[in-house]
């Protein structure tokens, strides 16, 4: 058994680093190091552990099944670690000045964050908010802590993340209000419009429509082909500000999270209506890394985030 006070414990952050990566130059830059140096701490690694640990196959440098055991466990310590050596005074915003970095989508930015900017505007002026889209982050960012925090609907997460629910959200139709639908809204007059399609779930860079793809199409495609039905959609759009302005044409309809459409409320051409179907409802997500769980100011803005979005839902 190998004495702990012998050990280099800088390996183990090597290792952690090593294993995302797969790669050795871009652990080095991830770390500040040279190649050589990343080399030498790989084969420092190997010795200790008495394994290869990394191996080069056909798709790059590939994890053993030691390492594959050992990634958890190394990740587990150094997250401790993360929690031992933080600053155990209270985060201050008064007088913090940092960036604060959002994943957010279309959605979330349009309805939460302008009371969010607000708030930060009053209570912590000197944070600021660097607000970017899903096709900008992996959930790869977020586990390494670059990313603070993503705002969005999500089909899928890694078990490690954090995550609550801000706000769950109903469904309804806007148009114009000279549409010749609303003569006799049901059903069979929704399926016979044309429609706007707008939605960016999950993360990542996104790739183009399959209009046939209803599996990919989100939850308002999905409920119609649970009835059998399929609506007639003419636009793709991922931007709900751009989704509302095109539903001012008086002959697209189209349907989209209800608290999107109060953005609208002042715009007298336009009108609202429910879904004449049943449309499940959809929840609001934030989420983070675990290596940010315990950061003082991470905790602040979570809480603060979280408070403003309980404050709009009621």
């Amino acid at each position: 058994m190998k004495a702990l006070h012998r050990i280099d414990l800088n390996l183990l952050v090597y290792l952690d680093v090593l294993l995302r990566e797969c790669n050795v130059t871009q652990a080095a830059n991830q770390l500040g190091l040279s190649q050589p140096a990343m080399s030498n701490g790989l084969r420092r690694l190997r010795d200790l552990f008495n394994d290869p640990l990394l191996v080069r196959t056909s798709d790059g440098m590939t994890p053993t099944a030691r390492a594959l055991e050992l990634e958890p466990l190394v990740r587990d310590i150094l997250s401790g670690v993360e929690r031992a050596i933080q600053p155990t005074a209270e985060f201050d915003p008064t007088d913090a000045k940092q960036v604060i970095r959002v994943m957010a989508s279309d959605y979330a930015e349009s309805t939460l964050f302008p009371a969010v900017m607000q708030t930060l505007r009053e209570r912590a002026p000197g944070l600021t908010l660097d607000v970017m889209t899903p096709s900008d982050v992996s959930f790869l960012d977020v586990e390494r802590g670059k990313i603070d925090l993503v705002i969005n609907r999500f089909d899928q997460m890694p078990q490690s993340f954090h995550q609550i629910t801000l706000w769950t959200d109903t469904f309804t139709c806007l148009m114009n209000r000279d549409n010749p639908i609303l003569k006799r809204f049901d059903l069979d007059s929704y399926l016979a419009a044309s429609h706007i399609w707008v939605s960016k779930t999950g993360m990542g860079v996104g790739v183009g429509v399959d209009p046939d793809d209803v599996q990919r199409l989100g939850w308002v495609d999905h409920a119609l082909d649970a009835l059998g039905k399929k609506r007639n959609i003419r636009v793709f759009t991922r931007h709900y500000q751009a989704a509302m302005t095109l539903a001012e044409q008086n002959d697209l309809i189209v349907t989209l999270p209800t608290r999107a459409t109060w953005l609208k409320k002042d715009n007298p051409g336009v009108v609202v209506r429910d879904c004449p179907f049943d449309v499940p409802p959809l929840e609001l997500k934030m989420a983070w890394s675990p290596l940010l769980q315990h950061n003082p100011a991470h905790r602040w803005i979570r809480q603060l985030i979280t408070q403003i979005a309980r404050d709009l839902n009621e």
